[in-house]
């Protein structure tokens, strides 16, 4: 059995504050803090949180994961763009030109959009998708498959492609095509979670045979969560198995 998206996890200098803004940004509560960590989820749902950690180096390029928020209508996208700028996002220009969606940084630089209405994001909530960088989707696509029990929703032409949870309606995994190749230690990265009755190291062994590499960032030999990264080296960790 596939483990499942557990949380994203932002890198940052001030994790309390980088949770609290996030929390509002999203209208999520923060449901754990620690001197180490702090994570910010959606109330009783836990399905997902975001998770921050501390870490010294600053940020160097563009992340090559990001989130996407939605919006309801072009009224609503604006009155977002209004209040997170209001709360300390900036306008950010990573080359995008004229597009629907709005691109913005948060208080550490951390690139996220706020996307014009779209149908596939009207039953969602706040939170319509991860993307994650890539110069070749196809072939990192049905790896984030395995590695959240997903579906491939493959495009009519080659590009972009998204990974969706058969379950819910949000958030997507998109994965976008760049020609930029990762050159640094992703910022943010997703964490996946076995359930209670899977087994850590069996799910580690199926991702190493689905294409992922045992990966070093400094996590030590006493580290509970193994460091993998998918086959364009974006950084993912397994963690131990659990049931909430």
């Amino acid at each position: 059995m596939a483990a499942r998206l557990y949380s994203v996890v932002f890198d940052a200098h001030d994790i309390a504050a980088q949770a609290r803004w996030w929390a509002d940004a999203l209208g999520w509560q923060v449901v754990f803090d620690e001197p180490g960590e702090v994570a910010v989820a959606d109330g009783d749902d836990h399905s997902l949180a975001l998770v921050f950690v501390p870490v010294e180096e600053p940020k160097m390029v563009k992340n090559r994961v990001h989130l996407d928020l939605a919006s309801q209508s072009l009224e609503d996208q604006t009155a977002i763009v209004e209040r997170l700028v209001a709360a300390g996002a900036t306008p950010t220009d990573i080359g995008q030109g004229e597009q629907t969606w709005v691109v913005l940084s948060d208080p550490e630089g951390n690139e996220f959009c706020v996307l014009a209405p779209n149908d596939r994001f009207m039953d969602a909530g706040p939170l319509a998708a991860i993307a994650i960088d890539a110069q070749d989707p196809s072939t990192v696509a049905p790896f984030w498959a395995e590695a959240t029990g997903w579906s491939v929703e493959w495009p009519d032409e080659p590009g972009d492609v998204t990974v969706r949870n058969p379950a819910s309606p949000a958030p997507y995994l998109d994965i976008l095509a760049v020609p930029e190749a990762k050159s640094v230690k992703n910022r943010v990265h997703l964490d996946v979670a076995p359930w209670a009755t899977d087994d850590q190291e069996a799910e580690v062994q199926r991702l190493l045979a689905n294409g992922a590499t045992l990966t070093d960032v400094g996590q030590g030999p006493d580290a509970s969560w193994v460091v993998l990264a998918d086959p364009e080296g974006n950084e993912l960790c397994v963690l131990t198995s659990r049931d909430d």
